[in-house]
């Protein structure tokens, strides 16, 4: 959710490539960015006026075959429904936390594949769950989106690097990392769901976004999955970028984004769409 789509557009334009075009999704202005080689890849928008101030924030989505009944499971495993499910364009949407506090969308309606797929520079690329409990957050997400009902050859969660890894047709997708306090001052350590955008060159990036007026929250290093760094944009949403070649020089891939219950999307303002305010989807 950006408070300021211009400006928005402008930062992750210069900084990814982006380029935009206007969408009837939401209910305030929204558009759809698109990478350099013309995928869609997040959903940005600025909610229409209520009088309440919304904090900026990239929001994760999951796709489900019915948005009702995947709220239900949520409220049923200790989560909270704030919003929805609801019409939102196309499809239906809502808006929930886990029983630790970290926001998520869930997204019923029609996705592509080109959201998710091998790494290419602004594509989102890896989502993590920073959280209390990794191994509770993985059983609630589970139960949720019934990631064992779908097997283990479509989906298969491990335990690696330290962290719970979910794989959807073989490829990581996400990550659930254990440590996270709902009462830290930082919000990079509260629980809360992260997004990662590809990028070719991570130092160059972050000291790019520098210019451009956003800040680094966490300098580029190297990790078992590549070299990554984490951002914040000019008006505080945060979100972090990824080597285009993974550990090792290798390009590695993320998970294909499909309409079954629990695959991961962006946001209809974010990944599947994501937005900035989210990334079928996740946005900002």
């Amino acid at each position: 959710m950006a408070t300021d789509l211009d400006r928005a557009q402008t930062f992750y334009g210069d900084l990814f490539g982006w380029h935009f075009r206007p969408s009837r999704h939401g209910h305030g202005r929204y558009t759809i960015a698109f990478t350099q080689d013309g995928a869609p890849t997040v959903g940005m928008g600025v909610p229409a006026a209520t009088g309440v101030t919304l904090p900026v924030t990239w929001t994760t989505y999951f796709a489900a075959d019915s948005a009702d009944e995947i709220a239900w499971r949520a409220r049923e495993r200790g989560g909270t429904v704030a919003v929805g499910p609801l019409e939102f364009g196309s499809g239906r949407v809502a808006w929930a936390a886990d029983p630790d506090g970290a926001v998520f969308g869930i997204w019923e309606g029609e996705l592509t594949s080109a959201w998710w797929g091998e790494r290419r520079p602004g594509a989102p690329v890896w989502l993590e769950l920073r959280t209390r409990d990794a191994f509770e957050a993985a059983l609630f997400y589970g139960h949720v989106f019934g990631w064992d009902a779908q097997g283990q050859d479509r989906c298969d969660v491990r335990f690696e690097h330290d962290r719970v890894v979910l794989h959807i047709d073989g490829k990581a997708v996400a990550g659930l990392l254990g440590g996270a306090l709902e009462a830290a001052p930082d919000p990079n350590v509260r629980p809360r769901w992260h997004i990662y955008f590809c990028v070719d060159d991570v130092d160059r990036v972050a000291t790019q976004a520098t210019t451009l007026g956003g800040g680094i929250i966490s300098a580029p290093a190297d990790t078992p999955y590549g070299r990554i760094a984490a951002l914040r944009d000019p008006e505080g949403g945060l979100f972090s970028i990824a080597a285009a070649m993974g550990a090792g020089g290798q390009a590695e891939t993320a998970g294909d984004t499909e309409s079954s219950a629990g695959d991961v999307a962006g946001d209809p303002a974010g990944a599947g769409l994501g937005d900035a305010d989210s990334a079928a989807l996740g946005d900002s």
